[in-house]
């Protein structure tokens, strides 16, 4: 006869109360282009904002060497993540892989960066939005400089409502809006090339004009050091593709789908960045680029001026909210699946008739808009000091989110391939443990970057803030209330039980693992 209760690893389980994971379900409708589609709209608005303060950083020479580093790891990291994804076909994604690895505590760490990355990205994107759809309304409108079409708060609200509601609308039409945007994202980026080159404008005496320090030389104006300092912009080509594993659950497919579709994604990515990185940079200028808060606005203005650049840049913002809907995408099943476990509170993880945690995107977009009111605020009390960093804090507390779930994530792969040796891997990473390995590393110098740099020291502080808050809230509260949701089963069985597709959530199985003592088990 089952016990009601479990303890492991300084957690207590206790059984789920009757419709408990009914009142939780997901709905399977995501095929192969589907999952493309989500990654590349995850994305793509790194191609659009963002990436270039890393010039700004290091010059175009170290931005070229960070973002060379940068691919070398998202290669390891997306083939690691594949093959845990496939073994852990949940939607747990990299709370999930950690949880496995390194117990309750772990697992939930872990979580806790991936939720702060996915926030916090979407308010890097949500900003950027308003302040693009501000921009070309300002152009349209004929509003004199230093207006706004309408206060930031309120693009903000805009943004936000909308896209919140497309994401809790349903998984088939989140993920058939993700395959047109895309598209439409990437058919705009074609036409900057295909205008860019055309168009004459573009020089490579431009990707060095930025001015040499003393003893430096153009490829290298700033010196080495702050290639460290670019590499978290470099990032921004890519970050955002690890969410793929939290779609499992609506995946029809998971454990062939979603790895094939994370390296499709990857290289669909690369060439892209590889051509806004050159193009884009040399059509406005090194040392403009560094600085731009629209920067492939400013290559179209460059090309075709203010107001033709404007109608296309109403094209453009497409690319933005691509991103806007994959990322909400991804904190959406992130909270849901932390909660369904009982690390967040469990009422974050109701899906209701429509099959989508509308409860998670809701708070997550919530937690988004106060952040960016709260910068904004802190920028118009203070423009000498934290209008020189207030538009980067947000960007830079995503990032720094990532790094630490990719650190922890690839941490999670070499122990899984030793601690669970037995375990089903449909798919395998081609590198391997040194992949992960490759991919530790690089995390780890980004990691170093971070902590050298002054400017990122806001973000630091916040982080910190965030997992004392989080780790001791769970502590008293939390670690008492969890229950056996998959990415748990899993766990605790060494990889027997935990797949959504063949087993019935809940029940026999739930059963089955509170029958045990605990005894080694994590």
């Amino acid at each position: 006869m089952a016990k009601d209760t479990l303890k492991v690893g300084g957690v207590k389980y206790t059984t789920a109360e009757k419709g408990y994971f009914e009142k939780r379900g997901l709905k399977r409708s995501a095929g192969i282009w589907a999952l493309w589609g989500l990654a590349i709209a995850a994305v793509i608005s790194g191609d659009f904002s963002g990436w270039n303060f890393g010039i700004d950083f290091a010059g175009f020479g170290g931005m070229t060497i960070a973002f060379v580093l940068v691919v070398i790891m998202y290669y390891a990291l997306v083939y690691s993540i594949g093959e845990m994804a496939s073994a852990m076909p949940h939607t747990g994604g990299a709370y999930s892989f950690a949880r496995a690895a390194m117990g309750p505590w772990g697992g939930f760490i872990t979580g806790i960066a991936e939720t702060i990355e996915y926030v916090a990205t979407t308010a890097v994107i949500v900003f950027f939005s308003a302040s693009y759809a501000d921009s070309i309304f300002v152009t349209l409108l004929n509003i004199p400089e230093g207006g706004h079409a309408l206060p930031m708060w309120v693009w903000y609200i805009i943004l936000y409502a909308v896209f919140v509601a497309i994401n809790a609308a349903g998984a088939a039409l989140s993920f058939r809006f993700a395959i047109v945007v895309s598209f439409i994202s990437i058919a705009i980026l074609v036409v900057f090339f295909v205008m860019a080159i055309a168009g004459g404008q573009f020089s490579f005496d431009k990707l060095w004009d930025i001015p040499a320090d003393a003893g430096q030389t153009t490829f290298l104006p700033h010196g080495v050091l702050p290639i460290l300092f670019a590499l978290p912009f470099a990032m921004w080509f890519f970050l955002g593709i690890e969410e793929l594993p939290l779609a499992a659950e609506e995946s029809k497919n998971p454990t062939k789908d979603i790895p094939k579709a994370g390296r499709v994604g990857l290289l669909t990515l690369l060439i892209a960045a590889v051509l806004v990185l050159f193009l884009n940079t040399g059509v406005v200028g090194a040392a403009a680029t560094g600085t731009a808060g629209e920067p492939l606005l400013d290559g179209f203005r460059a090309i075709v001026g203010d107001t033709a650049a404007a109608v296309l840049a109403l094209a453009a913002l497409i690319g933005l909210l691509a991103s806007l809907q994959g990322i909400m995408f991804g904190y959406g099943r992130n909270m849901y699946s932390l909660s369904r476990a009982g690390y967040y509170p469990k009422f974050f993880s109701l899906t209701g008739k429509t099959k989508t945690p509308w409860v998670a995107l809701l708070v997550g977009g919530v937690i988004g808009f106060v952040a960016l009111v709260v910068v904004d605020l802190l920028v118009a009390a203070d423009p000498e000091g934290w209008g020189a960093v207030g538009g980067a804090i947000v960007l830079n507390i995503a990032v720094w989110g990532a790094v630490i779930a990719y650190i922890m994530q690839m941490l999670a792969f070499i122990i899984l391939r030793r601690k669970f040796k037995n375990a089903k891997r449909p798919y395998t990473s081609p590198w391997g443990i040194t992949g992960a390995v490759i991919a530790t590393v690089l995390s780890l110098l980004i990691f170093v970057g971070f902590l050298l740099n002054p400017a990122f020291t806001y973000a630091l502080y916040f982080i910190l803030g965030v997992f004392v808050l989080f780790i001791i809230v769970f502590a008293i509260w939390g670690r008492n209330r969890l229950v056996l949701s998959p990415e748990e089963e899993y766990a605790l069985s060494g990889g027997e039980h935990g797949d959504p597709q063949k087993e019935k959530l809940g029940g026999a199985v739930e059963a089955e693992i509170l029958a045990q003592d605990g005894v080694d088990k994590a």
